[in-house]
């Protein structure tokens, strides 16, 4: 070629490359999946970002970190803890940071640039996070408590002991820099500087086994200090610490023994840095003073709590306050926990309620209606005389009489006493309880009762909504927001089966592929990461993992399904947040769990350990809590050997990821003996049925992988059949069935029969309780006919995989097989009579994910959002491309999509970042 041909045609590719260029922004820096982190203790944190541009199809081709000790050094571009330099990569997500060892105390702040296929951004704005302790040396402090009881403390069955009152004065004579504070209060703290209470979080810190770790928080206090004289104070409450009840409390059904781990106690450590480069450490010591004659008389996670006005300490947590009175501390033992920075969020007030109604059902007796069944407490204003006192008790139903129902709280007191002092408009709310409960019943107030009187203070894990879902269809919309207030009433630190009645325990089997549905919700990467932590913490040296993590109940029953939740979760974490850490950081444990049950129960590859069954699946009569039919009831061991089948799965897929290629061939090798005997035992060729042909024995074998090829399509008529015909087009699975239900009728092509699961307003069906008023999922699918002590209204358990059927097929956002995080993305909604439209939006570690289709006539609407960095394979339901138009153009003419290829109903087509608008007219 001509060189000045050359030049001409190098000019003419340059001046399109930079024509095509797009405005590329970095947003939504995280570490360790929160915003600006205070307190972290990892060597390697965490770094993700998105990237939005205002063109579609970017794409990341490298990217720069730059680390500083300073806002100042980040502004000047000087990376001076990490300069990662110009990477090539197109990781955006889980960035492990590779800079210099991060010491104590640092504060990190951080910026990133990405360079893409449509042109490079600019810095992004700062984002930081801090360093904790990295070293126990760093911990100057020491533990103090007061290990005794007073009078009025009940040490035994259902226990009771007044909150500990913590105060210590220091000077602070020179100009503060920063000021830091380091916590852990045990079991339940609130801490105040100068009388401003620090934080705003409730119920912390998170509850772990003390026995194996110690969770302290991290606060930045600078604003809170004043020249000259200052104070700290702290009282503490008795969460899982003090135990709710002991062994010697024998109630129905029987409890096992639970944990206890002595009297409150705490440590502190305050660091003051000032301007001219000194120092000031203030500690918890044997200088401190405390009592237990404060207002709070009581409190109890189980009972509630009692609050004495009349013995208000004013000015207690001031400077100046006299405390002749009080007593020394006590140097108590520490925990026998590792002292750790707490890396998941605290409990918060994350919603406020105002009552619907008040009713009088008897004289005196006044019963609040919060409309909704929440988790929390309620704070109260009163005027009235010195020592009158309100009784608030709380409950989830109310009796035919408009009283409410307490059967199903079990010896739970649920009950707040507030004695007032004879102040004009006291107001009141408790700290260290929590209740889960929609009507309050209040006596003693001593007038009428409005409802401007009160307010519901919703409580859970501070974490973000990252998901929104709603469909043409009322039941579908009402199901997914009963889900919604179940499953946030039960994020405490850890996820819990319940929390209203004397249990609200971390029951793993609760929480297996429930946890991959609240993903969409709820940004719950954290607290899942934490949990899989209790439940290492759990094992036994032998290998031994409990049904309940943390161990508060030392349920260890070598039972698989619910166990099964700790390598379940793992891999959610893995798909849904592409984080692999918690997988490495388990994968021992996990293999030692299931050493451990193979060298103590397997006979002959099969695994004989189950002890719940289905559990909670419908009885033959709604009268009943559990079948007693052996033709409903699935086998035990079938239950449990499909359960590790599925689980040496997981452990192959976990080592490939780690390049242990002999452990994956081992586990390979061990799962095919595993599935041969299976089918030698439970497999009928003739009738392709599983055992004695539950739907949930042939779902579990289809579903996790165990059916010999070619049988497929029996098996699954046999599911179909089933269900339509015995059970009339309802669910007939329990806890684990369940949890396959959804999406296996869905993925064999019966979207049609999951559908109509969903939407059953009859027995058995989540219709049938939102029928009977409920506004949170059951513990039974018959929970108003069966013994209703048993029936706990705020359960999860029974939500199984609809949540992940909600999004993953109605909505049809789900990732691509073999991606992680939502890097690529497969999208095929499930197009059903019944539902006109869809609108769900998920904000994926990536960034937002929209799918909004709508039928109108002859037509199929499709809005989708793909975010940045990300691509889809989108499933059109169009049999020609001429059927299809993008933003109002031919698709066959827009640049940027893909045809892949027809399948089925479905033109399918790879499309990239962006906004897109797809109409399908319809022949």
């Amino acid at each position: 070629m001509n060189p000045f041909f050359t030049v001409l045609a190098a000019a003419a590719f340059l001046f399109q490359a930079c024509s095509q260029e797009a405005k590329i922004e970095v947003s939504h820096l995280r570490c360790e999946f929160m915003e600006n982190p205070l307190g972290i203790d990892l060597a390697n944190p965490s770094l993700s970002w998105e990237i939005g541009a205002d063109a579609r199809g970017v794409k990341q081709t490298g990217y720069r970190l730059l680390v500083a000790s300073s806002l100042e050094k980040l502004n000047a571009n000087e990376g001076d803890l990490w300069d990662s330099q110009s990477v090539r990569s197109e990781q955006s997500t889980n960035v492990l940071y590779n800079g210099k060892p991060l010491a104590s105390r640092t504060t990190c702040y951080w910026k990133v640039k990405t360079t893409t296929n449509l042109g490079s951004s600019d810095w992004s704005q700062p984002a930081r996070w801090s360093m904790a302790f990295t070293d126990d040396e760093d911990w100057k402090a020491t533990w103090i408590g007061l290990d005794k009881s007073f009078p009025g403390d009940i040490l035994k069955g259902k226990t009771r002991l007044a909150a500990r009152y913590f105060r210590k004065e220091f000077q602070n004579e020179k100009k503060v820099e920063k000021a830091m504070l380091y916590i852990s209060g045990l079991g339940l703290y609130e801490a105040y500087i100068n009388g401003e209470k620090i934080g705003d979080q409730a119920l912390a810190p998170t509850p772990t086994d003390y026995t194996k770790s110690v969770k302290y928080n991290t606060f930045d206090v600078t604003d809170l200090l004043t020249a000259g004289d200052n104070s700290i104070g702290v009282v503490l409450g008795n969460g899982r610490f003090f135990n709710m009840r002991t062994v010697e409390d024998q109630s129905f059904p029987p409890l096992p023994p639970t944990q206890n781990y002595g009297y409150p106690k705490m440590i502190l450590q305050l660091e003051v840095f000032y301007t001219d480069g000194s120092q000031q450490t203030v500690v918890s010591d044997e200088s401190w003073k405390v009592t237990a004659n404060g207002p709070i008389l009581a409190n109890n996670e189980y009972d509630g709590e009692e609050y004495d006005a009349r013995k208000e300490m004013p000015g207690w947590n001031n400077p100046g306050y006299d405390d002749g009175n009080w007593l020394n501390v006590d140097l108590t033992d520490a925990p026998q926990g590792k002292l750790e920075a707490q890396l998941n969020s605290n409990m918060k007030i994350m919603e406020t309620l105002p009552p619907k109604s008040v009713s009088t059902p008897k004289p005196g007796v006044y019963v609040l209606d919060m409309g909704q069944n929440m988790v929390g407490w309620v704070s109260m204003r009163v005027n009235g005389k010195a020592g009158e006192q309100v009784k608030l008790r709380f409950a989830e139903v109310l009796n035919d009489d408009g009283t409410i129902y307490l059967g199903n709280i079990r010896n739970a007191r649920v009950t707040d006493i507030y004695t007032l002092k004879g102040a004009e408009n006291e107001r009141w709310e408790p700290s260290f309880t929590y209740h889960g409960f929609r009507y309050v019943e209040v006596t003693g107030y001593p007038r009428v009762p409005s409802v401007n009187d009160f307010e519901g203070k919703v409580i859970y894990d501070e974490m973000e909504t990252i998901g929104h879902f709603e469909t043409s269809d009322s039941t579908i919309n009402q199901i997914y927001k009963n889900a919604y207030w179940g499953i946030r009433g039960n994020y405490r630190g850890m996820p819990t089966d319940c929390p209203q009645r004397d249990e609200r325990m971390g029951w793993l089997g609760d929480r297996a592929t429930g946890s991959h549905g609240e993903s969409f919700i709820f940004n719950n990467h954290n607290l899942y990461a934490k949990w899989l932590d209790d439940i290492e913490e759990a094992q036994t040296a032998e290998g031994s993992v409990p049904d309940v993590a943390p161990a508060y109940w030392r349920n260890y029953n070598d039972n698989i399904t619910w166990p099964a939740a700790y390598l379940i979760i793992a891999n959610m974490l893995y798909e849904q947040f592409g984080d692999a850490r918690p997988i490495v950081k388990h994968y021992d444990s996990m293999k030692k769990w299931m050493k451990y049950m193979r060298d103590n129960y397997m006979e002959d590859h099969l695994m004989p350990r189950d002890l719940y069954g289905d559990w909670c699946m419908p009885p033959e009569s709604p009268e009943m809590i559990h079948s007693a039919d052996p033709a409903r009831k699935t086998d035990g061991t079938l239950l449990a050997t499909s359960f590790y089948h599925h689980l040496l799965g997981l452990l192959e897929k976990f080592a490939l990821l780690q390049n242990k290629t002999e452990e994956a061939t081992a586990f390979s090798n061990q799962a095919a003996l595993v599935k041969e005997a299976y089918n030698a035992r439970f497999f009928n060729k003739g009738t392709a049925q599983y055992s004695n042909n539950t739907v949930t024995a042939n779902l579990l074998s289809l579903q996790l992988g165990l059916v010999p090829e070619g049988f497929e399509e029996r098996v699954f008529s046999n599911i179909v059949d089933k269900t339509m015909h015995e059970f009339n087009g309802h669910v007939s699975t329990g806890l684990v069935g369940i949890q396959w239900l959804m999406r296996g009728l869905s993925k064999q092509g019966r979207g049609d029969i999951a559908h109509k699961i969903a939407t059953n307003r009859d027995y058995p069906s989540w219709g049938y309780m939102i029928e009977n008023g409920a506004t949170t999922i059951w513990e039974l699918w018959n929970g108003n006919t069966a013994d209703p002590t048993m029936n706990s209204h705020n359960h999860v358990m029974l939500l199984g995989d609809i949540i992940v059927w909600f999004y993953e097929y109605l909505a049809g956002i789900q990732n691509l097989a073999g991606s992680t995080g939502f890097r690529n993305i497969h999208m095929q909604p499930l197009v059903v009579d019944g539902v006109d439209y869809v609108t769900a939006t998920h904000r994926s570690i990536q960034g937002l994910i929209k799918s909004a289709w709508r039928k109108t006539g002859n037509s199929f609407e499709w809005e989708v959002t793909i975010p940045g960095n990300s691509s889809a394979v989108v499933y059109i339901p169009a049999k020609e491309k001429r059927q299809i138009t993008e933003s109002g153009n031919d698709i066959s003419k827009v640049r940027g999509i893909k045809l892949l290829r027809q399948e089925k109903e479905f033109m399918v087509f790879e499309i990239g970042s962006g906004e897109y608008r797809f109409v399908v007219f319809l022949n």
